[in-house]
């Protein structure tokens, strides 16, 4: 249905799918998302402690791109700058993240999720790579330590976003990519559609943050990179134009933005 249309997946995590669902073999989720012209997959880094086992993981995959960070709700201790740094120099890592701010889930850690936010905004400056951005009821400050560290020289993505238009704007204006997940298919999500249907059409990219949140028609089930189309569709209605659109506009941000991705 798709034959000439190609997706991109800016945000999954292979390895934390639990595989007894595809044969224990990553292979077919590759090989599913491929079948249904996701043919680009970037895989996203929570913590540093697993980043060795996720790029051996993925090692031989040549359309599975990586990230590297430690996720806003797993910081039980400080982040060492210079093993990110050093971590992060590997040639498969296009981004710095995921990391940010989440004062919904852990308000209790917030002073140790700013510490860690900063130092991977300046690991990201220093080795001149994006920023993948998770954030959750934590809009001023996230905006606020964005702006003192200079993330603009970097810019990034705000992944499965799900905050407001004036954050969106003020983080496009940085130059922040606005990524939508299979939450923008929920019903309770009419705001966020609202956010969607505004974001300029070279500021947005789509993404399942596969194992999390399946869109409909398959909420409820693990999610993988494969229904990425399922977002696309979505987006396509909300903002009145076609897959094929979504698509490709979709696809050539992801390129501007990670430029060696584009082979």
């Amino acid at each position: 249905m798709w034959s000439n249309l190609v997706f991109i997946d800016s945000h999954c995590h292979l390895d934390r799918l639990k595989l007894e669902e595809f044969d224990n073999n990553l292979d077919n989720v590759v090989n599913a998302a491929l079948a249904n012209n996701v043919n680009t997959l970037l895989c996203v880094s929570v913590t540093l402690e697993e980043f060795p086992s996720m790029v051996e993981k993925t090692a031989k995959y040549d359309n599975v791109w990586l990230t590297c960070g430690a996720h806003p709700l797993n910081q039980d201790d400080e982040i060492n700058p210079e093993q990110l740094r050093e971590l992060a120099t590997n040639p498969r890592v296009v981004a710095i993240g995921e990391t940010g701010l989440d004062y919904f889930y852990a308000p209790e850690t917030k002073q140790v999720q700013l510490d860690s936010f900063r130092k991977h905004v300046r690991v990201a400056n220093q080795l001149n790579k994006p920023l993948i951005i998770h954030t959750r009821d934590a809009q001023e400050d996230t905006l606020a330590i964005l702006r003192e560290e200079h993330a603009e020289n970097v810019g990034g993505i705000l992944h499965c976003f799900t905050e407001s238009w004036e954050m969106a704007e003020q983080a496009i204006a940085m130059g922040f990519y606005i990524s939508f997940s299979g939450i923008v298919t929920f019903k309770n999500a009419s705001a966020l559609r609202e956010v969607a249907k505004k974001v300029p059409s070279d500021r947005f990219l789509i993404e399942t943050d596969a194992p999390y949140l399946a869109p409909v028609p398959h909420r409820g089930k693990q999610n993988q990179p494969a229904y990425v189309v399922e977002v696309a569709k979505h987006l396509a209605s909300i903002r009145g134009t076609s897959v094929a659109e979504i698509a490709k506009q979709s696809t050539d941000n992801f390129h501007r933005l990670f430029a060696q991705t584009k082979v």
